[in-house]
C-alpha cells in the first residue's frame, strides 16, 4: 500500500469522527424536571428552561450543564440513609440565650433559582449552605430561652432562622432560593438534665394553675361585691326617691290645709285634732266637752257604718 492511499485513508477516518462528535455533541435534551446552562469555551451564556430538544455548535465549543428543578432538601444535625439516621451531635449541641445547652437539628427545603450564579459564584454551594444552615440556626437559638425552644415558641424560631438563611443566601448570591425551614428535634443533652427540666416545668405549671384558679376567685368576689354595690346603691336611689315623693306629697298636703287653715283657722284646727285622735286611738269611742261642762256624745264614723244594712251588688234591699 502506498503512502498516499494510508495518508488518504488516515483524513477520511478523522473526518468521519469529527462529523460523529458534530452530529453527537450538536443537540441535547432537556426533561421536564431539568434546567441546562449553555458554556460557550467555558463562559456560561443563557439557561434553558423549555423541555425538549435542542441544537448547539458541538464541543468543545459548546457545552451543556444540566441542574434539577426539583426541590432539595438539607439535612442539618443528623443524615438518614437507607431508613437509617445518623446524628451529627456536634453539629447539633448548641446554647441558647438563657445559658442552657441544647440539641437542635433541622431540614431545610430549597431549590435552585439561577443555575448560573449555582455552577460558578461558589465552588461547593452545598457546603456554604450548609455552613450558612448553621449559622442562621445557634444565631436564633442564642437569642432565644430554653422554654421556647423547647415548647410553643418553636414556629418563632424557625420563620428567623429562614429569614436569617435567606438574608445570607442572598449576601453569598449563590442562586439558591430558602422554600422552608422545619424544626425536627429540639432537646437536652442528657437524662438527668431533662429530668430536670421537667420537674422545672411541671412546677411553673403547677403555679400558672395555683395563679388562674386565685383570678378566677378573685374575680367571682369582685362580680359579687359589684352586685351587691350595686343592689345597695339602688336600693338607695329608690329609697331617696320614694323619700323625695312622700316629702311633694306632705308638702302638698300642707299646702291644703294650710289654704283651708286660712279660711276656717278654728275649724280646721279640731278637725286636725280629732283627725289626730282617730289615727293614734283607732277604737277608742271619742267625746267632746264644752266650756259648761256639759257633755255631747261624738258618734264615731266606723260604728254607725257597721250598723248601716249591706246593700247587695244587685241594688236590692230593704225599701
Amino acid at each position: 500500500m502506498s503512502l498516499k492511499r494510508i495518508y488518504t485513508l488516515a483524513g477520511l477516518a478523522a473526518a468521519i469522527i469529527l462529523l460523529g462528535i458534530v452530529l453527537f455533541t450538536s443537540w441535547y435534551t432537556v426533561d421536564e424536571s431539568d434546567q441546562a446552562v449553555i458554556l460557550t469555551f467555558g463562559k456560561a451564556e443563557d439557561t434553558i428552561v423549555e423541555p425538549g430538544l435542542h441544537f448547539k455548535m458541538p464541543w468543545p465549543i459548546q457545552s451543556v450543564e444540566k441542574l434539577s428543578k426539583e426541590t432539595f432538601s438539607l439535612q442539618f444535625g443528623y443524615e438518614e440513609k437507607d431508613g437509617v439516621v445518623k446524628e451529627h451531635r456536634n453539629d447539633t449541641k448548641m446554647i441558647t440565650g438563657d445559658e442552657n445547652i441544647v440539641l437542635a437539628d433541622l431540614v431545610v427545603q430549597w431549590k435552585i433559582s439561577n443555575p448560573k450564579k449555582y455552577l460558578f459564584n461558589s465552588d461547593k454551594p452545598k457546603e456554604l449552605l450548609y455552613d450558612s444552615t448553621s449559622a442562621s440556626l445557634r444565631s436564633v437559638i442564642g437569642s432565644s430561652k430554653i422554654d421556647d425552644a423547647l415548647t410553643s415558641g418553636k414556629a418563632e424560631i424557625e420563620g428567623k432562622v429562614r429569614d436569617s438563611l435567606a438574608s445570607l443566601i442572598k449576601k453569598y448570591d449563590l442562586g439558591i432560593s430558602i422554600l422552608a425551614v422545619k424544626l425536627q428535634d429540639v432537646e437536652l443533652p442528657n437524662q438527668e438534665v431533662r429530668k430536670a427540666f421537667t420537674n422545672v416545668t411541671d412546677a411553673r405549671e403547677t403555679m400558672n394553675t395555683k395563679i388562674n384558679e386565685a383570678k378566677k376567685y378573685r374575680n367571682k368576689a369582685i362580680n359579687e361585691a359589684q352586685g351587691e354595690k350595686d343592689a345597695i346603691k339602688s336600693k338607695a336611689i329608690g329609697d331617696k326617691t320614694a323619700r323625695i315623693q312622700t316629702a311633694r306629697g306632705d308638702v302638698a298636703l300642707f299646702n291644703k290645709l294650710f289654704e283651708q287653715y286660712k279660711t276656717n283657722p278654728e275649724i280646721t284646727k279640731d278637725r286636725l285634732v280629732i283627725e289626730t285622735l282617730e289615727k293614734v286611738l283607732p277604737n277608742a269611742e271619742i267625746y267632746i266637752m264644752n266650756d259648761e261642762g256639759s257633755t255631747m256624745k261624738y258618734l264615731p264614723i266606723k260604728p254607725i257604718e257597721k250598723e248601716v244594712p249591706k246593700v247587695s251588688e244587685e241594688g236590692s234591699g230593704t225599701p
